[in-house]
């Protein structure tokens, strides 16, 4: 769910201008998925950039005071909601940590890294979501701790319709800075992209599985 407009464009706005999302229809990307597609995100690169990341997380913070308040513990969602997540956590003075895809192979062998107590509300930040699949499966990992998790905030969405109905019957609520639709709408308006390019990219996101498979 985009929970401010103004902002979902600003993001976008943003996230093209230092080339963090990536839009190339006429020479798509093929994610590890082996979905082709034409475009590709790497919301990571605004670590690199104070002005962008001082803009997330500002956004971040005042989404989940509005939404959650202000008493909890901020969990990032390995390896790339890390940075932002550390961010948000310190501009809050809330404690942080972070939740692995898989257990670590050695050491305390731990998949949560940081302090989290028995009963303890929890906020995710993602910093991507497609289907949403691996951002779940750390929800799950923190409620098999005992975490009681709040909700997720991202700053990006493709907003495929499996990830609304992966989160849907998760009951986990998602609110994202921006989104695929304020993505491209964005990047017409700027010139990033050409106004014919447009349905194309509506076109993958509506059957991304099948999109140009026999190109």
């Amino acid at each position: 769910m985009i929970h401010d407009q103004k902002i979902a464009f600003e993001t976008a706005r943003y996230l093209l201008q230092i080339n963090a999302i990536k839009l190339n229809p006429k020479n798509p990307f093929q994610w590890a998925s082996g979905w082709k597609s034409p475009i590709y995100c790497d919301n990571r690169i605004a670590l690199s950039f104070p002005e962008v990341r001082n803009h997330l997380c500002d956004q971040l913070v005042d989404q989940a005071r509005e939404i959650y308040g202000e008493k909890f513990v901020i969990a990032g969602v390995a390896t790339g909601a890390i940075g932002i997540g550390v961010l948000v956590a310190n501009a809050m003075g809330l404690p942080f940590l972070y939740v692995r895809p898989q257990p670590k192979s050695h050491g305390r062998k731990n998949q949560i890294e940081g302090q989290l107590d028995i009963g303890a509300k929890v906020l995710v930040i993602e910093d991507l979501i497609s289907t949403g699949k691996s951002s779940l499966g750390a929800v799950r990992v923190l409620q098999d701790a005992g975490a009681e998790v709040l909700g997720m905030l991202a700053l990006f969405t493709y907003n495929f319709e499996i990830s609304n109905q992966n989160f849907s019957k998760a009951a986990v609520p998602l609110n994202t800075l921006s989104d695929y639709e304020h993505l491209i709408k964005e990047a017409v308006s700027s010139d990033y992209i050409e106004q014919e390019d447009m349905e194309l990219l509506r076109s993958w996101r509506s059957n991304p599985t099948k999109w140009n498979t026999d190109q």
